[in-house]
């Protein structure tokens, strides 16, 4: 990895708190109809609306409580009530407002390698959360540019190399995502570094091994100094 110029970071859950938020709102969300259905069912069914959305809504916080509206009327057959789509918007709500957590290692990582690398964060995401994620994470001034995605495809991350000014061997992307931050930077031709975090959403999930020489795993991101 001699010829990294470029290092991008993966923002939730490879530098801060993220997946966990969203598993409690959910798990908030299915108790509430438990009248009606399973929890297990509820969380299936409410997963499928979300990958329905997405092409809708994108990924965030407000296409969430939205699906969630969307799953309450059909498990409810349309019969929802207004406090229950209040008590739904408060859940969102209290999910946008929860702290930022920055996972062990993150800071002492970006700061060692901002004095060698060019830092920049690739994030996909609702472009208001997630800037008031990185505002308020106390980090962004270590990077050099901030890029926030609908999509982490490999079109988006080439167009974004384009921007950096480099080439595709000069990338490198860490992040806890297989689907979204290793495998479209690899088949451009650049590196990545994969940092699992204990849950990940379902969509996210690759159920196959990755070999490739541009591709290392580690099991904590202090792990990546010394790959660097």
């Amino acid at each position: 990895m001699m010829n990294i110029k470029v290092i991008a970071f993966d923002a939730d859950d490879t530098l801060w708190v993220n997946e966990p938020y969203f598993r409690e709102t959910e798990t908030a969300f299915c108790a509430l109809f438990q009248d009606f259905m399973p929890l297990h069912s509820a969380e299936r069914e409410l997963l499928q609306t979300e990958i329905r959305n997405l092409p809708l809504y994108g990924y965030g916080i407000k296409g969430f409580t939205l699906s969630m509206i969307e799953t309450a009327l059909s498990i409810t057959g349309g019969t929802l009530r207004a406090d229950a789509v209040q008590r739904i918007l408060e859940l969102g709500k209290e999910l946008l407002a929860r702290p930022i957590e920055l996972l062990e290692g993150v800071e002492e990582t970006v700061v060692t390698l901002k004095e060698r690398y060019r830092l920049v964060v690739a994030t996909k995401g609702d472009l208001l959360d997630q800037e008031r994620k990185m505002k308020n994470s106390g980090i962004d001034h270590h990077f050099h540019h901030i890029e926030i995605m609908s999509e982490k495809a490999e079109a988006d991350y080439r167009k974004l190399i384009r921007h950096l000014d480099i080439k595709p061997e000069e990338f490198l992307m860490i992040g806890n995502s297989l689907k979204s931050d290793v495998l479209p930077v690899l088949a451009l031709g650049g590196h990545a570094i994969h940092v699992p975090y204990h849950t990940t959403w379902a969509h996210e999930v690759v159920d196959h091994a990755i070999e490739h020489e541009h591709f290392r795993s580690v099991t904590s991101i202090r792990e990546i100094l010394p790959l660097l």
